[in-house]
């Protein structure tokens, strides 16, 4: 429940949790500008698209990624896209593109197919059962097998790739991305230390996509994969291409983007499904209409504009990546608000998609806004980020959550195991404070 800056503050401060979404007032859903609590650096949220696109585009180069996020994903991802910024991003993004092309994408989906089935394969067991299953944690497994087919060639069952899932989970649940405390009272790029568990976690998750890539550079190696792909790419200057230690830090975007976004949008895909028996039955009728009893193709999903409206509508309502968050390199007039050097300056699609001058209703679950000739604000939408730095793997990420829908839809029914509700919490990625659980039926 949104509460007036101080009591949100104090309400932080209180639950002890990381979680962002308590510091936000209730004004931060309705004006432009504003002051996000009270801190010594000044944090400052905008929600005007217009002065949001300008940040984001940052063509001073003023803007660059916030320095709590990049000291927090430093000992991980190294000096990988995800945090870098100027002429170093731009020579990463020009090499990584191509792996993420359309061909990219119908390379890759015989391997989401794969493990699709094992997934289904996974939750036929627990409509057998009647046991109930964490949304979260299923959800996880699944992005990050598909990730590891993808990128590694290799399921996640395999001894490597199932240590590196588990130190990510590890590394999510305890990296010191936001210490409320330390954002109150600390000056700008003041050193962020992370816990010994989580540096532990990072030096393992390293090791261990070290192996992969060694696999993959093996003179007698034949892959056809993204990892693959990162591997060839070339500098268009200079012809060179990523060392190895720099493949470590962006093939370790892949994963922990690729699996944790991923596995956060399709955990509320899949609750709301199960609370709104009445769109399942209407995503299910359209993939049986679309799809009927054969294999799902790239070319069925291009044909399910209602599910595809049903995970944007989602999107819009729970962004994976809660905020975006820059800092100023130095003072500047954006719109008519003065930044400091040093202020945080805080993008968030969550109060964005949710601000009533753009969208009507906007605490409300209405999909139909994303079908036929409904007018989209969509400089106000922004769950893959705007401008030169919109995600990467926008495209993968979408194609893969609408197989996974309609995969699902068209087997199973979802029924909640209580009616509890469900607190969001924002730290790395939009997930519900406490886990959600679910039990399954099959239509067959």
């Amino acid at each position: 429940m949104p509460l007036p800056a101080l009591a949100a503050l104090a309400r932080a401060l209180w639950r002890g949790d990381g979680n962002l979404l308590d510091l936000l007032p209730a004004n931060a859903y309705q004006f432009d500008v504003g002051d996000l609590g009270y801190s010594r650096r000044s944090t400052v949220m905008f929600n005007d698209p217009v002065l949001v696109r300008e940040i984001l585009r940052d063509e001073a180069g003023v803007f660059p990624k916030s320095d709590l996020m990049v000291n927090a994903l430093e000992p991980l991802i190294g000096d990988s896209i995800f945090v870098t910024d100027g002429d170093k991003w731009r020579r990463q993004r020009a090499m990584i593109d191509p792996a993420f092309s359309q061909l990219r994408i119908a390379a890759a989906y015989p391997s989401m197919l794969d493990s699709v089935a094992a997934f289904l394969d996974r939750v036929e067991g627990y409509a057998r059962s009647g046991d109930a299953f964490s949304l979260d944690a299923q959800m996880s497994h699944l992005t990050a097998d598909v990730i590891c087919r993808t990128t590694f060639s290799t399921p996640l069952d395999g001894a490597i790739s199932n240590d590196v899932f588990e130190d990510f989970t590890a590394f999510e649940r305890s990296v010191a991305q936001v210490d409320i405390i330390r954002l109150i009272v600390k000056p700008a790029w003041s050193e962020l230390e992370q816990p010994p568990q989580v540096l532990a976690a990072c030096e393992r998750i390293r090791r261990h996509l070290g192996a992969l890539v060694d696999l993959h550079l093996d003179e007698n190696a034949a892959y056809d994969d993204i990892a693959s792909a990162v591997i060839n790419a070339r500098d268009r200057d200079t012809d060179r291409p990523f060392t190895r230690a720099e493949l470590i830090d962006q093939l370790g975007v892949f994963f922990l983007a690729g699996h944790e976004t991923s596995a956060s949008a399709l955990t509320w895909v899949f609750f709301l499904l199960a609370e709104q028996p009445a769109w399942l039955a209407r995503l299910r009728d359209e993939v049986d209409r679309v799809v009927g009893d054969q294999p799902i193709t790239l070319d069925h999903l291009r044909e399910l504009p209602l599910v595809k409206a049903f995970f944007k509508e989602t999107l819009r309502l729970y962004p994976p990546i809660t905020f975006l968050p820059r800092v100023a390199l130095s003072a500047i007039q954006v719109g008519r608000r003065r930044l400091r050097r040093g202020a945080l300056v805080m993008i968030s699609p969550w109060t964005l998609h949710r601000n009533p001058r753009y969208w009507t209703d906007p605490d409300v679950f209405r999909p139909e806004r994303f079908t036929g000739d409904s007018d989209i604000p969509s400089e106000a939408y922004i769950p893959f980020g705007q401008g030169p730095h919109t995600c990467v793997g926008a495209g993968f990420a979408q194609m893969e959550a609408l197989l996974i829908i309609a995969s699902l839809v068209r087997r199973f029914d979802l029924y909640r195991l209580d009616n509890k509700p469900v607190r969001p919490a924002a730290r790395l990625t939009t997930r519900p404070a406490q886990q959600i659980f679910v039990t399954v039926a099959s239509r067959r």
